[in-house]
């Protein structure tokens, strides 16, 4: 990834290659900090393998360290900002990062959580101070970068409850970046909107990944705003955006006139089909639906701009086979079954969960990555997601795990059972409902309390039902697909108070 950045600041030196509000910064600019950003991060002790938590919110900042941990040949960990207790002591344990880079903001509370591990926390207030403290320091020469080379390690949901960090390759994230520019044709001179959090695999595979390939840029915003869309779209001329379904939902209610702007196209997964038919030509963009997951290297099928179906996930990308299977893993030519894919080039996928084997091993059984997502294709090749096999929740765009929403309710002497399921949102794609059996008295609004001292807000439930027992199976399975309907006993914590 810096042999990227490096070759458009060799080439393109004074093109724009992040806006962020009044900010500017070229790709020389960019370059520059980053290679002296490394050499002060090899004068702190980093050595190359080495794995550094990055934990900063959409700013500048985050890539400047992003880009300094590159070049120095380090392994970035990227993880929201605003991480906490055991969810935050848990990854950087367990992913054996040897430094943490955040905001002044969040350096305290991570101090606190992380004092018992011996891990050093470095904090810089602004873009400014970073680039004073670096300009001291003679920038490294860029070395070649080895396509199997570890980049980062990015934590994701696991059906255990415990994420699992997946680890990616630098084939994967140059693969990725190509994949997408030839599909939607992004040239030097596209600009694309990006407010997801940059710790996600969305916007570092779609949006960065494409601004490297191609030298065009970046126009970041510090968060997603429905009512902020159109301003930011015309104060940074931006030509793309990348999503998730929600964001594509919340826009939709948001934006009820035709929209004539610099906007082309807009590239993600989750669009639903109404709302898809509804905002393209509102705003008149191409939509990229697409299928992918980190582990996946971020993409496997997508609607191109010759190859497109309205409903679909696009068509497979010519360096994996992806495939639909039975539950005895033969491939099912009609009617629906489990994705599955593997890669027709070294490199370009994920090289297993960081120091989980038996993890790894069983996603991949019998040469096949496993998604655990239902799917069928057309006589045409065109890939539909049918939903999931597995069980995690997708909120939003984040995928959690029904178990770790469980593992902390346990902890409340209170609760004697309970299970977390999807229950399905127009906004939200699927909201999050827990079902308790509770011991003795307990109020709805003391949970969610007891569960915000533990969790973050995106797995905080927003519906909770009391049942007196939870349905399972005779080998004590939950059947989650009883509890998923919102019924006059179902408590909505949006709107108490």
């Amino acid at each position: 990834m810096i042999d990227l950045l490096h070759n458009q600041a060799q080439t393109r030196p004074t093109a724009p290659f992040v806006l962020y509000e009044q900010e500017s910064y070229d790709f020389a600019s960019m370059d520059d900090i980053a290679l002296r950003g490394a050499a002060w991060l090899t004068q702190r002790g980093v050595r190359p393998g080495d794995h550094v938590m990055l934990a900063v919110s959409n700013r500048p900042l985050f890539l400047f360290y992003w880009f300094s941990i590159a070049a120095c040949d380090a392994v970035c960990v990227p993880i929201s900002h605003d991480t906490f207790g055991e969810s935050l002591h848990y990854m950087a344990t367990q992913s054996d990062s040897s430094l943490i880079l955040t905001e002044t903001g969040e350096a305290m509370r991570m101090a606190d959580t992380l004092a018992d591990t011996g891990i050093p926390i470095v904090a810089f207030e602004s873009e400014a101070a970073f680039r004073h403290e670096v300009s001291r320091f003679e920038p490294v020469t860029v070395l070649p970068v080895k396509s199997g080379a570890p980049v980062a390690i990015l934590y994701t949901s696991g059906t255990t409850g415990l994420p699992k960090g997946v680890v990616i390759p630098a084939a994967a994230y140059h693969a990725i970046g190509r994949k997408i520019v030839e599909a939607i044709s992004i040239t030097a001179q596209d600009r694309i909107l990006t407010f997801l959090p940059l710790h996600h695999a969305n916007p570092q595979m779609y949006s960065l990944m494409s601004c490297l390939t191609t030298g065009c840029s970046m126009a970041l915003a510090p968060r997603f705003s429905a009512s902020r869309f159109i301003e930011q779209v015309e104060h940074y001329r931006a030509t793309g955006f990348t999503y998730v379904g929600t964001v594509l939902s919340i826009l939709a209610k948001e934006i009820q006139h035709d929209v004539r702007s610099s906007l082309r196209f807009c590239v993600g997964g989750g669009a639903p089909r109404a709302i898809w038919q509804e905002l393209a030509p509102r705003l008149h963009v191409s939509i990229h639906e697409l299928y992918g997951m980190t582990e996946t290297g971020g993409m496997v099928t997508i609607n191109t701009g010759e190859k497109n179906r309205f409903g679909s996930v696009g068509v497979s990308r010519d360096d994996f086979d992806v495939v639909v299977l039975d539950d005895d893993d033969n491939i099912v030519y009609e009617g629906v079954g489990e994705i599955a894919v593997r890669p027709r080039s070294p490199n370009v996928m994920n090289s297993g969960y960081y120091k989980k084997p038996e993890e790894t091993a069983k996603a991949t059984s019998n040469l096949w990555f496993h998604t655990g997502d239902l799917g069928r294709f057309d006589a045409d090749g065109f890939l539909y997601f049918e939903g999931r096999k597995k069980e995690l929740i997708r909120r939003a765009g984040e995928m959690i795990s029904p178990v770790a929403i469980e593992l902390c309710a346990l902890k409340h002497s209170a609760v004697a059972d309970c299970a977390a399921v999807g229950v399905p949102d127009l906004i939200m794609e699927e909201e999050v409902k827990l079902v308790v059996v509770a011991r003795g008295e307990l109020q709805p609004g003391v949970l969610i309390t007891f569960l915000e001292q533990s969790l973050p807000k995106h797995m905080i439930p927003r519906y909770i039902e009391f049942v007196q027992q939870i349905p399972k199976t005779p080998t004590q399975k939950v059947q989650r697909f009883k509890l998923t309907s919102v019924t006059d006993a179902t408590h909505d914590m949006k709107r108490r108070g």
